[in-house]
């Protein structure tokens, strides 16, 4: 199989053609994957786009997006594979009413079995993989992860009944977690590993010029640095990209051109996510080197003006 990306540079190229800007880190990891065939673990504080780094490079690669969500709780059947048991019940009626008898191997059969992400990333066929996003794998058990060691090692799932299914393309596999807890180290061990960070504000500038495009460019500057202070203060959830977006196209909604305290009050539920963050942005926002009085006193004096 030809490699997906000549190198590290194409990745960026080509994840920048779908919308998603990324550093030289990132691309070199996503490169490596692909290059090497191996899973990639990415890890970071929410909101950095690990999520939407998956989903851009299935985007760029023009190929499917199979995702798992996983959740406490968890099972198998649901990221593997399950049988159709509506359809063995239906043809175990039919063989009755015909006076003949099904056996286990007529009732376990391909025709029966149902795929999950895992198994159908496996069972892929075409000239480039899929992506498969394991999504959040730290809220899933310990035992869910021992479930992956197979797929994750050999990109093959065993299904008892009918054998083992291996990959003819090697799916490229990326998982995410928000570190809510301690990956095993067999799990590690078979993946490659990449931590995103939050952006520099100049890549958070033109992160913003892409999403908002409606916004001017003074809010825009003033908004990714007032983000980046804000991420310095002691809060529960530092807002990432995503509300960091959101709070400019509520500001652009608004008619905001230009940061003042009271928009950024007025607007605080968009990049604060829980009372007592709001009330730490709050207390600390003169102090933040972001609107002060002179911003608030401004649109007094333009007022003035036209009168």
């Amino acid at each position: 199989m030809s490699p997906l990306f000549r190198d590290a540079g194409e990745v960026r190229e080509r994840l920048d053609a779908v919308g998603h800007l990324v550093d030289e880190g990132t691309a070199t990891a996503f490169f490596l994957a692909t290059a090497l065939h191996r899973p990639l673990l990415v890890e970071g504080e929410p909101g950095v786009g690990k999520t939407s780094s998956a989903t851009s490079l299935a985007m760029a690669l023009d190929t499917p997006l199979l995702r798992l969500q996983c959740y406490e709780g968890l099972t198998a059947t649901e990221a593997l594979y399950e049988w159709n048991y509506q359809r063995q019940l239906l043809a175990i009626r039919l063989t009755e009413a015909r006076q003949e008898r099904l056996s286990d191997t007529d009732l376990f059969a391909e025709e029966y079995l149902q795929d999950r992400p895992l198994l159908r990333a496996v069972r892929h066929r075409g000239p480039v993989p899929p992506v498969l996003l394991i999504d959040e794998i730290d809220r899933a058990d310990d035992e869910f992860e021992a479930l992956l060691l197979e797929f994750l090692g050999e990109n093959s799932i065993t299904v008892p009944e009918l054998g083992t299914f291996t990959a003819a393309v090697p799916p490229v596999v990326v998982l995410t977690s928000n570190r809510s807890r301690e990956l095993h180290d067999a799990l590690r061990r078979r993946c490659l590993y990449h931590w995103i960070d939050f952006p520099s504000s100049e890549r958070a500038t033109e992160i913003l010029r892409r999403a908002v495009p409606g916004a001017g460019e003074p809010l825009i500057a003033s908004a990714a640095a007032f983000i980046g202070r804000v991420r310095t203060l002691d809060l529960d959830k530092a807002p990432g990209m995503a509300e960091t977006i959101d709070w400019v196209s509520a500001l652009t909604a608004l008619q905001v051109t230009r940061l003042v305290r009271a928009d950024v009050v007025r607007t605080l539920s968009t990049i604060a996510k829980s009372p007592d963050d709001q009330v730490t942005i709050t207390t600390a926002l003169d102090g933040l080197g972001g609107p002060g009085q002179a911003d608030r006193d401004e649109p007094r004096r333009e007022e003035a003006t036209k009168r």
